[in-house]
């Protein structure tokens, strides 16, 4: 295929992914793998046990259930094409199969957000209101705003994929990141984008801000109750249960912005990338971890889980 300069209409765009790792591709590329299998284990692992357990059937859970659904979409939306254009040095992607990459890619990014937000204020009636948790967080409230998160996310993506898709693209079809991201598709098209970059960045600031300033507010809230505890065993098991999720939202919303909210003709390309591994494989691969694995009552129907599966082995 020749990369061409010319100012004929593209149909298909290059990616390049990481430039530069020359004799540690083959390596990179391994690593990566590893990382999207433990991925896949650790969030299917633990959508198993809440979908499995009775104990396990509490809106907590359930909204950890389904940010292992979000995480597994964003990585499995990114990391298979990924690990092709590491493979072979670059790939090529159809200008639709660019589109629908980056809209699945963004509407499970934005539900993403929306559930740590939520779960935010899930914390925030368990450690504040503990009395009158099951009354304020039913199971009616829960389904409605996993609904609401997951629709939000979609109707918000699909806005921004229409006015994607009515762009021309012409002259470079070369893409300088590891997956048809926002501002590199941006940068090749030869159509007016501004309307288009004045919604995103309208959708992209007010909902970030939004949910940095609600989980901020409810932590503040938090905090003041921790510290009115008596009990040393309680304000411990509730930081850290606190700290977790500070921990993912952090790393999240931390390269979101870096990304998307700050300038972009401040950041080099290799910058961006980083970033983007950040919130497409890293925190994919600490939620289970350090968000779920760690949680006493998960390990607990992890281990029940191992001994009834060795009792039924044994019995055949």
């Amino acid at each position: 295929m020749t990369l061409g300069q010319n100012l004929s209409s593209v149909n298909e765009f290059f990616i390049v992914g990481f430039q530069g790792l020359h004799s540690f591709r083959i390596v990179f590329f391994l690593v990566l793998l590893l990382i999207y299998i433990i991925i896949l284990a650790g969030n299917l692992l633990v959508i198993l046990l809440v979908s499995s357990t009775p104990c396990l059937h509490t809106p907590m859970y359930i909204f950890l259930s389904q940010l292992s659904i979000s995480d597994i979409i964003v990585t499995s939306t990114i990391c298979p094409n990924t690990l092709l254009v590491t493979f072979n040095d670059g790939y090529t992607i159809s200008k639709a199969g660019c589109i629908t990459q980056l809209a699945a890619f963004s509407a499970s990014m934005i539900t993403e957000c929306l559930l740590l937000t939520v779960m935010s204020y899930d914390r925030y009636v368990a450690i504040c209101k503990p009395m009158h948790y099951l009354t304020i967080v039913s199971s009616t409230l829960c389904l409605q705003l996993l609904l609401f998160c997951w629709a939000l996310g979609f109707l918000l993506t699909i806005i921004a994929t229409i006015l994607i898709s009515s762009l021309d693209f012409c002259g470079s079809n070369v893409i300088d990141h590891f997956f048809c991201d926002y501002g590199p598709l941006l940068r090749l098209s030869c159509s007016d984008t501004f309307l288009l970059e004045t919604v995103v960045l309208f959708i992209t600031t007010n909902e970030t801000t939004f949910e940095i300033v609600f989980i901020f507010s409810t932590y503040v809230c938090i905090v003041r109750s921790i510290l009115k505890m008596s009990k040393s065993t309680g304000k411990k098991k509730a930081f850290s249960t606190c700290t977790s999720h500070l921990t993912v939202v952090c790393t999240c919303f931390g390269s979101i912005v870096a990304i998307y909210v700050s300038p972009s003709g401040k950041k080099a390309f290799g910058m961006n990338k980083i970033f983007s591994l950040l919130y497409t494989v890293l925190t994919p691969l600490l939620n289970p971890i350090i968000y779920s694995l760690k949680n006493q009552e998960i390990r607990s129907a992890i281990v029940k889980g191992f001994r009834n599966q060795r009792q039924i082995l044994r019995s055949e």
